[in-house]
Formats: C-alpha cells, sequence, structure tokens
C-alpha cells in the first residue's frame, strides 16, 4: 500500500487580491511575494493555504492602508487535498495578518468565516487565537 500525500496547489501568484479575514483594520490585500518559495527564474512566487506571504494593503482603515504586512494564507478557492483524500474548497481567497515573520501572532482578535486546518496544524498560535477550525 502506497502512503497517502497531502499537497496543497499554489493558486495565488503576485498580484493576487485577497480578503482579510479578522478584525485588524484592512479589508483587501494584494499579495507581494511567499516566504519561503524558491522558484524558476521570471516565475511568479505562489502560494497556497498555511503559507506565510508579505502583501500590500490596498482597502481599509486609512492607518494600515498602502502599508506592507505580513499574513498567513486561511482559505483559498482551489480544491485543496487532504491525506485521507477529500477535498475542501472555500468560497473566497482570505488571509489573517499577524504582527511579526518572526512571532507568529494574529493582529485581529476575531476571525469572520472558517480557517483550514492545515493553518492550524502549521501555526499553533493562530489557533490559539481564533479557536474556528473546519
Amino acid at each position: 500500500m502506497r502512503p497517502l500525500k497531502s499537497r496543497v496547489g499554489r493558486p495565488l501568484t503576485r498580484g493576487s487580491v485577497l480578503n482579510v479575514a479578522d478584525n485588524s483594520g484592512a479589508k483587501t490585500v494584494s499579495l507581494i511575494h511567499v516566504i519561503g518559495y524558491k522558484g524558476r527564474k521570471r516565475r511568479f512566487p505562489s502560494g497556497g493555504v498555511a503559507d506565510m506571504i508579505v502583501a500590500n494593503v490596498t482597502s481599509g482603515d486609512p492607518k494600515l492602508k498602502h502599508k506592507v504586512v505580513f499574513a498567513v494564507i486561511v482559505r483559498q478557492k482551489k480544491a485543496l487535498r487532504r491525506p485521507d483524500g477529500t477535498r475542501v474548497k472555500f468560497e473566497d481567497n482570505a488571509v489573517m495578518l499577524i504582527k511579526d515573520r518572526d512571532t507568529i501572532e494574529a493582529k485581529g482578535s476575531t476571525v469572520k468565516g472558517p480557517v483550514a486546518r492545515e493553518v492550524i496544524e502549521r501555526f499553533p498560535a493562530l489557533g490559539r487565537a481564533i479557536r474556528i477550525v473546519v
């Protein structure tokens, strides 16, 4: 018997517009770079659920607008395959803003909508903060 593989597709590339799922003040962000992405020359960095990204706030609170922030992708429209063979997809692409790249703590206190289980497994600190798991 072969082992089951869990592979998250990477549908979000540079310039993708994502909704913000927490109450940090930002409404939408634009993806700039995926942290840890190592790709080929001239290939856009791409990311999926549970990837940490660098993003630019495009709309929301005027104090946050046009700021560069760190975030974690918590939902994606493209179906992702779990190790047990099930596929999960969400209604929108969404992120959660984090305070710092080193200490991964949520900027907001509450989260609107579901959060993928893969995010909680990879970043337990975010799971303690939100307590909403799909």
